[in-house]
């Protein structure tokens, strides 16, 4: 089961740093075009890697106030739906 708390430590390793920085471009890419995102578009970027990582990528966007959620808690990971959280954006 995905816990973002467990998974957390593992964003800051040098591959975890990697795989943040493109979801985090990516989804960015996406905002402007769109003004919202779906988790499972945000994800594609990284290429490879644990699904649950790549959930706890944008789930670290949302902690760092760079997005915000608007799907219900019930939605499915990959159809989470975010848009941004700066007033700029």
């Amino acid at each position: 089961m995905y816990k973002y708390s467990e998974l957390r430590p593992r964003l800051f390793t040098d591959e975890g740093q990697k795989m943040f920085l493109a979801i985090r471009d990516n989804t960015h890419h996406l905002l402007k075009l769109a003004g919202a995102v779906r988790m499972q578009e945000a994800m594609k970027a990284s290429g490879s890697g644990s699904t649950w990582d790549m959930l706890a990528c944008v789930d670290r966007m949302v902690e760092l106030g760079e997005l915000r959620e608007i799907t219900e808690a019930d939605t499915p990971g990959q159809h989470r739906v975010f848009v941004s959280a700066r007033h700029d954006a």
